[in-house]
């Protein structure tokens, strides 16, 4: 009886350190996801001179070779959110498209925040 207990009291300081390092690594995968999609936005818009109209685009053109990453939070690869707008591209030349991209979690962070403003 002893021995369980010692057990139990170990699996009850031991689990809440689990989940707040299940919850780091996930932050750290959008982090990473993050600043690739936006890396990879700047260059479409560099080589193409426009930025992609769709997330898709930078996979149909060869810049996300394993297609949209799956945002960590929702579990799915069509939930991050896009801000679009007009892009200029030269002296009188405006084009509307994708500069950033969020995460479609409306969960907050460890630090606070919210993951759909990172």
């Amino acid at each position: 009886m002893i021995v369980l207990t010692l057990i139990l009291i170990l699996a009850s300081i031991a689990a809440p350190t689990y989940q707040v390092a299940i919850v780091r690594a996930r932050e750290a995968v959008l982090r990473d996801d993050l600043y690739t999609m936006r890396k990879l936005i700047d260059e479409f818009t560099l080589d193409k001179e426009r930025p992609p109209s769709t997330l898709d685009e930078l996979v149909e053109a060869g810049y996300l070779r394993s297609g949209i990453p799956v945002d960590p939070f929702t579990g799915s690869n069509q939930t991050w959110r896009t801000d679009s707008e007009d892009v200029p591209i030269g002296p009188a030349q405006i084009v509307p498209g994708i500069v950033d991209v969020h995460s479609g979690s409306d969960d907050n962070s460890l630090e606070g925040t919210v993951y759909s403003t990172w």
